[in-house]
């Protein structure tokens, strides 16, 4: 069955090209000028994924994020912004946004997001496990539990803690992070890591895990404790405690 993606983009010349794209592409589209006919569009038809433009007309992509958030709404968020400062992604992902992609994008990108989230919500939990390699010091699982470092992920409830402090996070800092955790002791290099949360090697030059790196460090990090994800310089990412 084609996936169904609710477009929500208030320019008309880049929600017909869009829409016509994915048509292509094989999903099956709704296209809505507006965050408020986007979360109407949502209620009467839920669907697989959502496209949403940030910068909108009465309802901003945000003001919908976080709407569907605070209803338990889960479904994955792509956002489309032409804002490009850190700040204001940052902003995007703290209300709820599962990835986004910068404007003017290359819609070949827009796919490989989007495939992307389409499997990581398909896959479930389990996406992560053939990564872990032997003699590997491999999380301590437990009822569904994952335990290293200090931190304890809930993998059912998609809930985290560092000790005894719940981390807020969104679904692809949880990913990261469950894949580190799974992980822990191993250096995973950008290629792995690329692949699993991704789904698509975005080339040396993209700096979208770095940014997501520094997002998690920035919620992990603790004033007198040690930090727990390391850079390899060249190679990648490890989570262990120094």
């Amino acid at each position: 069955m084609p996936q169904n993606v609710l477009l929500a983009e208030d320019d008309r010349a880049i929600r017909h090209a869009l829409e016509r794209a994915l048509t292509l592409e094989g999903y099956e589209v709704t296209a809505v000028a507006d965050g408020v006919e986007a979360l109407a569009q949502t209620h009467r038809t839920p669907p697989d994924v959502l496209v949403l433009d940030v910068m909108m007309p009465g309802i901003d992509g945000l003001q919908v994020c976080r709407v569907l958030r605070a209803e338990g709404n889960r479904v994955p968020i792509l956002m489309l912004t032409a804002l490009v400062e850190t700040a204001d992604r940052i902003a995007g992902l703290d209300a709820g946004a599962d990835d986004y992609v910068v404007k003017p994008f290359d819609v070949e990108e827009v796919f490989a997001r989007l495939r992307a989230l389409l499997r990581r919500t398909g896959n479930g939990s389990g996406a992560f496990d053939d990564v872990q390699a032997s003699g590997s010091k491999e999380a301590q699982a437990s009822n569904g539990q994952l335990i290293a470092a200090g931190l304890r992920m809930d993998i059912q409830a998609r809930r985290a803690w560092r000790e005894q402090r719940e981390l807020e996070l969104t679904r692809t800092e949880f990913e990261l992070l469950e894949l580190l955790v799974r992980n822990a002791g191993i250096v995973l290099d950008h290629a792995t890591i690329y692949d699993r949360i991704w789904g698509y090697d975005f080339g040396p030059g993209s700096k979208n895990l770095a940014v997501y790196v520094g997002y998690l460090r920035r919620k992990l990090d603790e004033p007198g404790a040690p930090a727990l994800i390391h850079t390899v310089r060249g190679v990648g990412y490890v989570l262990r405690e120094d």
